[in-house]
């Protein structure tokens, strides 16, 4: 019996871990992939706060080491189903069966891929999710983005500010996203829209290279040295529909203090519906749900 399980091994989970720890509770942190999270993809992040420059694995490392630090256990499981009361049991697709007083969800949200050959591979390579985080190593060089909502969009207008050549890639012939930053982006000399075409190939070996569309019917290549993923995320929480509300795009309802409707079951990070997905509102969602979990087991 813990006195907090913490589901999901990235920066929320690990910051929530440290948090509690540190407050004199028992944790278990689960993780069912590698622990660091998404981060880990990032061949550098320079917007955390403290640091100038640091790998993503580095830092993941780092967040498992300070939680470890400070007493928590982790286990590498996936948890397949939840169920609560005064005490929470959590079961995993091994048979591995754990209990707490609470539990602190932050299953992170995966970036849905193109299905690409090789993109896995080339993820922090060339091939990225967040144009925020890494649209600064690919100043003065030519990239592309593939999506038409809102994110893509923004993306693209990021990336335009200081790469030599922005391909925005949609499959449709009109966007998802405002009318607004459509035009703003029509009227920038270094983007170029590629409608009614779709990726099917990335070309180069250790680094992307170049990519490949098909557009109307016709093959055509394109050299960029990054190719940024816009067309969304899938929130990892289908494992806790019975404990939390959901909005319309699958993410867990809850506010900045990160309560769910189940009593004694908290929700943080990438997983939770905000309108910033960040490695330093992770880390904040990780603290608040932490001391929150300790303020519920201390009633």
């Amino acid at each position: 019996m813990y006195d907090i399980i913490i589901i999901g091994g990235g920066p929320a989970g690990l910051t929530a871990a440290t948090y509690a720890r540190r407050a004199g509770k028992s944790v278990l942190v689960i993780e069912k992939n590698a622990f660091g999270g998404q981060i880990t993809w990032s061949p550098k992040v320079e917007n955390f706060p403290s640091v100038v420059s640091i790998s993503g694995t580095e830092l993941g490392d780092l967040f498992l080491a300070q939680a470890m630090e400070q007493g928590a256990e982790v286990e590498l499981e996936e948890v397949i189903s939840v169920s609560a009361g005064e005490v929470k049991t959590v079961k995993c697709l091994s048979g591995a069966e754990f209990q707490a007083r609470a539990l602190i969800i932050a299953a992170g949200a995966r970036p849905r891929m193109l299905g690409l050959t090789r993109e896995e591979e080339l993820v922090g390579s060339g091939v990225g999710f967040c144009a925020v985080c890494d649209g600064a190593f690919y100043k003065g060089r030519p990239v592309a983005v593939n999506g038409g909502g809102n994110s893509a969009l923004q993306d693209a207008m990021l990336l335009s500010e200081t790469c030599s050549k922005v391909y925005l890639i949609h499959r449709r012939d009109s966007f998802r996203g405002e009318a607004k930053l459509v035009e703003a982006l029509r009227a920038r000399a270094n983007v170029e829209f590629v409608l009614s075409a779709t990726v099917t190939e990335l070309l180069g070996d250790k680094e992307l290279t170049g990519i490949v569309v098909e557009q109307q019917g016709r093959r055509r290549e394109i050299a960029v040295e990054g190719l940024f993923v816009a067309v969304g995320h899938q929130p990892d929480v289908k494992a806790f529909e019975n404990l939390i509300a959901l909005d319309g795009q699958g993410y867990a309802l809850s506010g900045e203090d990160c309560l769910t409707k189940t009593s004694g079951v908290f929700v943080a990070g990438d997983c939770r519906s905000k309108s910033v997905h960040q490695l330093t509102t992770a880390v904040a969602d990780g603290s608040v749900a932490a001391l929150a979990a300790c303020a519920y087991l201390d009633e």
